[in-house]
C-alpha cells in the first residue's frame, strides 16, 4: 500500500470516535492488531479498541478534536502529532477523580500497517497537563 492510503486508513481510524459504526474497525485492523496504547488490564488486541471506543471513547472524549495535526506517513508507518482538544465530563482518569473541564493536550499517534489495515498503535499523551488544567492536581 502507499503511504497515501496508509494515511487514509489512519484517519479513517481516528475519526471513528466520533461515530456509532465500530463494525470499520474489523475494515482499517489487521485481526491480530496490538493496540499498545491502552490501559493496563484492558486487552491490547482489536478486542480492547473496540471496548475502549464503545465505552471509554463515547463517554469521556466524544468532544475530543484536533485543535493542531501534523501527519507524517512514510512506508507502512504514519504519525500524527499535534494538540487535542476538548469537554472532559468529568469523573474518575488514571484513579484520579478529575472534575469537568475544557482541556488541551499535546498528543502523538503513531501507527504501524500491513498491507494497508492497522497492525499496531502507540500513543504518547500529555495526561498530567490535562490532569492540571482541569484542577485534578495542582503545579508543582
Amino acid at each position: 500500500m502507499t503511504a497515501a492510503a496508509n494515511r487514509d486508513t489512519v484517519e479513517r481510524f481516528d475519526a471513528l470516535i466520533n461515530t456509532q459504526d465500530l463494525d470499520q474497525l474489523d475494515l482499517l485492523c489487521t485481526p491480530g492488531m496490538v493496540n499498545h496504547a491502552l490501559a493496563p488490564g484492558r486487552p491490547a488486541g482489536l478486542a480492547g479498541t473496540r471496548e475502549f471506543l464503545s465505552t471509554q471513547g463515547r463517554r469521556r472524549w466524544v468532544s475530543d478534536r484536533w485543535d493542531r495535526l501534523v501527519v507524517v506517513a512514510e512506508g507502512d508507518h504514519v504519525v500524527q502529532y499535534g494538540v487535542r482538544a476538548g469537554h472532559w465530563p468529568g469523573g474518575e482518569f488514571r484513579g484520579v477523580a478529575i472534575p469537568a473541564g475544557e482541556y488541551t493536550r499535546e498528543v502523538a499517534f503513531m501507527y504501524r500497517l500491513e498491507q494497508g489495515r492497522i497492525a499496531e498503535r502507540w500513543a504518547v499523551r500529555d495526561d498530567l497537563g490535562m490532569m492540571q488544567q482541569l484542577g485534578a492536581i495542582l503545579p508543582g
